[in-house]
């Protein structure tokens, strides 16, 4: 990679200012790599964990040790596990009409969830298409104070209002999607679970925890969450992870996700494996290790974004609860740029030029580049972003910080040739 003498000493520059941060990265990857040994450990993990199974998978012990698992390091009572789960959204799709019941609402506290999303709630397309709306479920919708923080004032207020008694789930979405608002920490969300169940204790609060595992030393199950939801693709793969998803909480929230996942009365005792389980347990242990990774881009493309006179969310030397990293790019070409530059430094399909398309679930343009291993794996380097104003370019992932530093420094070269 050729860069130009101002851009390698800008790196320079950046790694001596983030060495103190990075350690302190280091500090937190040690801590929850020890909590996933010790549940490797505590459940007797052993090769014939890893062996798979066809048809119905009864008495899979590779699965059933997995969830147990999953459930020990997220701090919940119990956990469920696929490779058949496809995405995040659907994980998500599987929790909410596992939960939600006609006649109730679904109180999102968070302002609006992510795009895909939309459909699934039934506030954007079709009607009948089978929707929570469609179902009888209300929405409602609480925006963050300042596009900041839970508005705990308002949420209690609505609680106790003429609808509260109907709200059976309050979503949380942890991280900003493609909102310019901060991340929540895991002990904000611990205060707004203190808040609900003051009020409302037989409330299910649900937690959209993409892109946030493992950034802090702790998950929203250990504040009092009752379902929490991931993609495997995503940080608790550790980008070996071919698919999947997970959901972990509470055991009676994650028995009803259950019975949404396969059907009443079946729940978790099927499903067969066919042969994914070492990817999942070996993703879940290089995870902590990898989301370090992920987050050590994040700062460094912070440093060298913001140095270029560019806005940025988090800032350098912020602390971060999730491994997204925002530019507001300012320009159509901008955004274009920063994902052409992301691409050419991608380990994958690096010879190719994304460009904005009609994206399934999105109401704008989307451009996306990512070049990995595994299609759509944000925890693999990548970056994409919907074609309108600010053009805020969504970063996230890195398996390594060596690879991901390439990913940003080619970013910014292209970045610096619009100028």
């Amino acid at each position: 990679m050729n860069f130009s003498p101002e851009l390698l000493t800008l790196a320079e520059r950046a790694e001596a200012a983030l060495a103190p941060h990075f350690a302190q990265l280091a500090r937190v990857s040690h801590r929850n790599t020890a909590r996933v040994m010790e549940a490797f450990a505590e459940h007797h993990v052993d090769a014939a964990c890893f062996n798979g199974t066809s048809g119905y998978g009864y008495d899979d012990r590779g699965r059933d040790v997995l969830d147990r698992i999953f459930a020990d390091v997220m701090g919940a009572e119990a956990a469920f596990v696929r490779h058949s789960i496809v995405n995040g959204t659907q994980a998500l799709t599987i929790g909410l009409f596992g939960l939600l019941r006609p006649n109730d609402i679904l109180l999102s506290v968070a302002g609006k969830p992510y795009d895909t999303l939309g459909e699934v709630i039934g506030i954007t397309g079709e009607a009948g298409n089978g929707s929570l709306a469609d179902f009888g479920v209300t929405y409602r919708q609480i925006e963050l104070r300042d596009g900041k923080t839970l508005d705990l004032d308002a949420i209690a207020a609505y609680l106790r209002g003429e609808e509260g008694a109907r709200v059976k789930v309050c979503f949380i979405q942890r991280s900003k999607g493609y909102l310019n608002r901060r991340t929540l920490t895991v002990d904000e969300i611990g205060e707004a679970v203190r808040v609900v169940k003051s009020i409302r204790p037989e409330v299910f609060v649900m937690v959209d925890n993409c892109y946030g595992e493992f950034t802090e030393e702790k998950e929203p199950p250990s504040v009092g969450v009752d379902l929490t939801v991931g993609s495997l693709i995503k940080n608790p793969g550790g980008g070996m992870a071919e698919t999947g998803g997970y959901l972990a909480g509470s055991a009676r929230a994650v028995e009803l996700a259950s019975y949404r996942l396969t059907c009443p009365g079946i729940g978790l005792e099927v499903g067969a494996t066919l042969g994914q389980n070492k990817n999942m347990y070996r993703g879940l242990f290089y995870a902590p290790h990898t989301v370090m990774e992920a987050l050590k881009t994040a700062h460094f493309a912070a440093y060298i974004f913001e140095t270029l006179g560019y806005e940025v969310e988090p800032r350098w030397d912020e602390l971060r609860a999730d491994i997204i990293q925002t530019v507001k790019t300012g320009s159509r070409e901008g955004l274009c740029a920063l994902c052409r530059g992301i691409q050419a430094g991608s380990p994958v399909d690096a010879y190719v030029t994304p460009e904005p398309w009609a994206m399934p679930g999105y109401q704008d343009e989307v451009i996306m580049a990512a070049g990995a291993f595994v299609q759509g794996a944000s925890i693999e380097l990548s970056a994409d972003g919907p074609l309108k104003p600010p053009f805020t370019a969504f970063l996230q992932g890195g398996l390594t910080f060596e690879s991901g530093r390439i990913g940003i420094l080619c970013a910014a070269a292209e970045m610096m040739k619009q100028r």
